[in-house]
Parts: structure tokens; C-alpha cells; sequence
């Protein structure tokens, strides 16, 4: 039920927006008049072709390859002529329309994975609400990497959280072939997969023995750790070395043992069944190799426009990402009861805390000022919003780029303690050090570049109640209305070039 709820709720919007939009802005637009005739290529069976402008690998154009093949098999089959007069521009934006609804499922399912006490109603919200994000909504009806990107990923993660490791790194290798980046995530999710997948090992094979009163001894069976890699906060006992029994709940690993000894616990279980787990995550092994192999065969990770994508130090990247997060879920980040509980944190150990505040500014005042980079397609092109929040926000005064670093460190520091409820140390630590290694090298502010990390964020976060999703839904549906009317009905032109131009994300 939840799965049809979630398909027709996409259906319900996509297809009446997509033909408006496909009767005002019939031809290619922005980076589709790059991506458009290279799919068409595809389509009169020219494999060998690539336009030297396009930066991410052909995955995208593969899948509207099959999806056409699926809807007209005949013509496929018999006139290549007749089949390639079909790639026209709405059909292969439709692509995208297809991947959104499998997209959402993938969160309706990841979410009931993840959290097994929500009913499917909540989950069905959820999946609607992350489909209303309005960065991942926008581009559902272009002709763009995104939504494949995001739901190659997507696919991948529910497929590993299942244990289905073999059709998980398949997922991988089609994520990578719509962005390289994605690389990224694949290591990422092998490598919580790797960590749950010993931890049930480890349940499975050994029993510990307990010393009651001195010289009592019960055996305890081991209960698994959850597929879901999540791991709740519990006060167990100085024994640091062994997971102890529960007849309430499932095992943890014990908090109080610090970041630091959780890291030691996790290889030395990896280390003892280093051979299983290798041949477990054999699958994303080759494809992270073959991942490299191309980069050396590549002579870089990007494919085209070398010179515009070259790997900067843009430590800034991470702040504005925690930010957009944190306002993207709002309820969570910015409520009255969060910024007390966040202050109660900070008031438990003020010395320790105090320091780390300071420090946290003193970094975060170095990565802003020495590491805020304005790539010229940022300076030069009023077509995106990221050029108007950079010139009336950013750089409305010199100032404003250092006033905002407070908030942008109490993004982080909720996005953080949020997730420090429903997950392990090591899981926040592996997220974080993704994120940063996603967008730390990209030179350019672009926000959708955001939203793999932010939906994965979103369904690691606490539950909201049906109250904020309907808040939070109704502010999404705000801004896409506000960003499709300006896209469609505010058409401009530029004085030294012709044509249309349209405001965009």
C-alpha cells in the first residue's frame, strides 16, 4: 500500500507539471543542450561519440536507452532509424520523471528498514516529503544526472542494508557511471556494510561468559546488531572488550568507550575475519579498483571541460552544506526544544565545551576566509540562484561570509547530535568524512550537489512528527511553485547573447 500511495503521489504532480513544462520549454535548456544530443547519439547506436563539454560518464544516457527500448521493444528491435526519432528532448526527460518514483519507493523502504517501529504511513510521508525536496524536485523534469545519480545510490544502500551485497555493488558501479563522485558513497556503504555485516558475524560464532558475584558464570548468547547500522546510546559495563546480553533490546556497542576505542573494537573484529569479509565485499572491491583504473587511464577523475573542474581545496563547501541541511529540515535543527537541548549538552562540561567552540571558530574562520573559492561560472552566470545568495548574502559585506560562521557551526553541531541518537559514532564520522570528500574538491557552489548527502541525513535522523512533515511539506510545495513560476513565466535575455535565458537552482 505504502509503495502505490508513494508512486501515485509522484505521478499526481510530475505528469501534469512535466507537460507544462515540456509545452513552454520544448527544446534542451542550460547543460541539457550537452546531455540531450549525447543521449540521442545513444539512440542511433553511436557508442563511440562524446562531446568534449560533458563531465560525468554515460550512465544516464544508458538508462534512457533501455527505458525507451522498454516502451517501443518493436521499433528497437527492427527500424534504428524510426527508434532514434523517439529520443526527442520531453521523452528523455521523462527518464527522469521514472527514476523519481523508483527513487521514492527506495526511501519509503530504506525508512522502514532503518527505523522497524514506524508504520508504513509515516514512512509513505516521508518517501512524499523527500520527493518534495525542492533541489531533487526541480530536476526530476531536466534532463539531468541528479535524480539517476541519487537513485543509483539509493538503490545501493537498501540492497546492502538487505545484505544483498553482489546486486549492492552493481548499484554502486551504475551510481559511479552517472557521477564519479559517487565513488565516494560506494566506499561508504561498503564500509558500514563491512562493519554490520562482522558485528552479526561475530554475534553468530561466539558466546562470552559473564562473571556474576565473583564466581558465577551464565553463558549469553550474542543477539545480532540490526542491519540497519544504527546503534542507540546505552551505560553497559566496563567490560569494553565484549557485547553483552539484553533481553529488553538488541546489543550496542558501549558510547562511553569513545570514538577512539569504538574505531580499535571495529578493526580488530574486521582483523579477525578479514578472509569473510573479503570475499563478502569482493563485489565493491572490483568496482572501487576499476573506479581507480579509469582514473589513471582518465589522467583525472573528470571526463570533459577539464579546465572549469579542476580539484580545489573549497573547505567552505562543508559549511554551506551543513546549513542547507539543517534549514532543509528545519524542525529538527531549529526548534526551541533542540537549541535547549544543545545548550544542556554544552552546559554538562563547560570548560571542555567552551574550548571546543573556540576551536571549532578558529577552524571554521580559516577554512572561510583562506578556502572560500568563487569559480567564474559562479560570478558570471545570473541564471542559477546560487549567483544571487552569493552577491546579496555571501558578499553583501566583508563581514557577512565570517557573521555567518556561528550558524553555520550550530548547523553542524544539531545535524550531529540528531544523528548521534540513531546511529554509531563511526557511522556520523564515515558520513561526515564523505561529505567532506564529495565536496571539498569541487570548485563550484552547486547546491544539488547536496542532496545525496542531505537525503541520507534526513532518513538517519530522528522521526518528525506528522505535524512538522506537513509544515516541511508545505514549504517544499512553496518554493517549488515559487522556483517553477520563475523558471517558466520570468524568461530574460542577455544583451551579448541570444536567446532565453530562465532562473534555475
Amino acid at each position: 500500500m505504502g509503495r502505490t500511495a508513494v508512486t501515485a503521489a509522484v505521478l499526481l504532480t510530475a505528469i501534469p507539471i512535466s507537460l507544462l513544462l515540456n509545452s513552454i520549454v520544448p527544446h534542451p535548456y542550460m547543460d541539457e543542450i550537452f546531455h540531450v544530443p549525447q543521449a540521442q547519439k545513444y539512440c542511433n547506436g553511436d557508442f563511440w561519440y562524446w562531446d568534449p563539454m560533458i563531465t560525468t560518464p554515460p550512465g544516464l544516457y544508458g538508462l534512457s536507452l533501455a527505458y525507451i527500448a522498454y516502451l517501443f521493444p518493436f521499433k528497437f528491435i527492427t527500424n534504428q532509424q524510426s527508434f532514434s526519432s523517439l529520443c526527442t528532448t520531453p521523452i528523455l526527460r521523462s527518464t527522469n520523471i521514472i527514476l523519481t518514483i523508483i527513487c521514492s519507493i527506495l526511501i519509503h523502504d530504506i525508512m522502514m528498514v532503518l527505523k522497524p517501529g514506524m508504520n508504513e504511513k509515516k514512512a509513505t510521508r516521508y518517501a512524499i516529503l523527500a520527493g518534495l525536496y525542492p533541489l531533487h524536485w526541480f530536476f526530476t523534469f531536466l534532463y539531468y544526472t541528479d535524480v539517476a545519480s541519487l537513485t543509483a545510490v539509493l538503490a545501493m544502500y537498501l540492497s546492502c542494508l538487505k545484505k544483498r551485497f553482489w546486486i549492492s555493488a552493481l548499484f554502486g558501479a551504475l551510481a559511479i557511471l552517472c557521477r564519479q563522485t559517487n565513488a565516494i558513497w560506494v566506499l561508504f556503504v561498503a564500509g558500514n556494510g563491512a562493519i554490520s555485516y562482522i558485528e552479526d558475524l561475530y554475534a553468530n560464532n561466539y558466546k562470552v561468559k559473564i562473571e556474576e558475584n565473583d564466581n558465577s558464570r551464565t553463558d549469553v548468547e550474542i543477539k545480532p546488531i540490526s542491519q540497519n547500522l544504527r546503534r542507540r546510546k546505552k551505560n553497559n559495563d566496563k567490560n569494553t572488550n565484549k557485547l553483552l546480553s539484553s533481553d529488553s533490546s538488541q546489543r550496542q556497542l558501549d558510547y562511553s568507550l569513545g570514538l577512539i576505542h569504538e574505531i580499535i573494537y571495529i578493526c580488530q573484529k574486521i582483523w579477525q575475519f578479514k578472509w569473510r569479509v573479503i570475499i563478502a565485499f569482493m563485489p565493491f572491491i572490483l568496482v572501487l579498483f576499476a573506479f581507480v583504473a579509469f582514473i589513471f587511464w582518465n589522467g583525472g577523475i573528470v571526463l570533459g571541460a577539464k579546465e572549469a573542474h579542476v580539484v580545489s581545496p573549497h573547505f567552505a563547501q562543508i559549511f554551506y552544506f551543513g546549513l542547507i541541511s539543517a534549514l532543509a529540515a528545519f524542525p529538527l535543527h531549529f526548534d526551541p526544544r533542540k537549541i535547549s537541548e544543545l545548550f544542556h549538552l554544552f552546559m554538562q562540561n563547560k570548560i571542555r565545551n567552551i574550548f571546543l567552540i573556540i576551536s571549532s571558530l578558529c577552524l571554521s574562520t580559516t577554512a572561510i576566509h583562506y578556502f572560500s573559492i568563487a569559480h567564474p561560472y559562479l560570478l558570471a552566470d545570473n541564471r542559477h540562484y546560487t549567483f544571487y545568495i552569493w552577491r546579496r548574502i555571501i558578499q553583501a559585506h566583508w563581514s557577512m561570509k565570517y557573521i555567518l560562521i556561528p550558524l553555520y557551526i550550530y548547523s553542524w553541531l544539531s545535524i550531529i547530535t540528531s544523528l548521534g541518537k540513531e546511529n554509531k559514532r563511526i557511522w556520523i564520522l564515515s558520513y561526515i568524512l564523505s561529505v567532506a570528500l564529495v565536496l571539498v574538491p569541487a570548485p563550484l557552489i552547486e547546491f544539488r550537489y547536496f542532496t545525496i548527502p542531505l537525503i541520507l541525513s534526513f532518513v538517519h535522523s530522528p522521526i518528525m512528527s506528522d505535524f512538522n512533515i506537513l509544515i516541511l511539506g508545505f514549504i517544499y510545495a512553496f518554493v517549488n511553485i515559487i522556483t517553477l513560476g520563475l523558471f517558466l513565466f520570468r524568461p530574460f535575455e542577455w544583451e551579448h547573447e541570444h536567446g532565453i535565458q530562465r532562473f534555475m537552482w
